[in-house]
């Protein structure tokens, strides 16, 4: 009974956590069939409805929720102790899934990974890039890279990268018709590249700083995007101005090809960050990569 329960439950987890059969069925390799099969049986053996279906969406219902929040810490460290028998093996071993931005995973995460995967060979790394912030644990994500301000409390974080810079840019022939703004506020002036965060669903309001004064400036031009790579080549192909990562715009303003506005009203910021459930044992594979990508500048 034992052992079909605890089977049950898994799947339970899977489908609550993922709000989805589809997506729950993918993770664990089974048929949507037969995982709604094993849930009908776990409801049917406790009398109870674990998860309100409709056409569109799965949710828990209260007894679920209930359910999901009281076992699912005890599986999650259950799952962490087996992967630390891997300290028993000769060469680390695990599964290690992220969350991060695109450029926290170039910039970053990839320098770091190259030479990390090629020495532990038997540990693997999932790295799924996303703007929005996602509960981690409840996404069953080891760690999440994050800028600092941007660290939910409750949560380790590690300085992963140096302090940043944003930059505005634009192409020299965006500028051959019209002056560089002298302001922020003079960007209302100018075609500005939108960025659409997914959290809110809201326009970024460009962030300024200069001699004490802080303005944050709303800016609109013929192109919104949700990525920071396609704001550098909409930048790059004279749509405008685009308020981009200056380590992104480095290699592009050395040749030309971008030209910087507004250079000493952009502050540094705390940088990319790797944070964590500090309830969670860190697993011996996890602890390598976390020593690894810890910023020693």
């Amino acid at each position: 009974m034992l052992r079909e329960n605890a089977n049950d439950l898994l799947a339970f987890l899977a489908v609550a956590r993922e709000r989805s059969f589809t997506k729950a069925a993918a993770k664990l390799g089974v048929s949507q069939s037969a995982l709604s099969h094993t849930i009908r049986g776990l409801e049917a053996r406790l009398g109870l409805r674990l998860l309100t279906r409709t056409t569109r969406s799965v949710s828990p219902t209260e007894a679920g929720q209930r359910l999901m929040e009281t076992i699912g810490p005890h599986f999650e460290e259950i799952e962490i102790e087996l992967a630390a028998l891997s300290d028993l093996r000769d060469t680390p071993a695990g599964n290690i899934r992220l969350n991060a931005m695109d450029h926290a995973l170039e910039f970053i995460l990839w320098p770091v990974l190259k030479p990390f995967l090629a020495k532990y060979p038997d540990i693997s790394v999932e790295v799924c890039c996303d703007y929005s912030f996602v509960d981690i644990a409840a996404q069953g994500f080891d760690a999440g890279v994050r800028l600092g301000e941007d660290v939910a409390q409750g949560m380790i974080a590690t300085r992963i990268g140096p302090d940043m810079r944003m930059a505005v840019v634009g192409s020299p022939a965006y500028f051959t018709d019209r002056s560089s703004p002298q302001t922020p506020r003079d960007l209302t002036e100018h075609q500005c590249n939108n960025l659409r965060l997914p959290t809110n669903g809201g326009l970024y309001a460009w962030e300024f700083k200069k001699a004490g004064e802080s303005l944050n400036v709303r800016v609109s031009g013929q192109v919104t995007f949700n990525g920071v790579y396609q704001l550098l080549n909409a930048a790059l192909d004279g749509f405008g101005l685009s308020y981009i990562p200056e380590d992104l715009v480095a290699p592009h303003l050395a040749d030309g090809r971008l030209v910087r506005v507004l250079e000493d009203w952009c502050p540094q910021f705390a940088g990319f960050h790797l944070y964590y459930p500090s309830r969670r044992q860190a697993s011996p594979a996890f602890a390598l990569l976390l020593d690894a990508l810890r910023y020693k500048g």
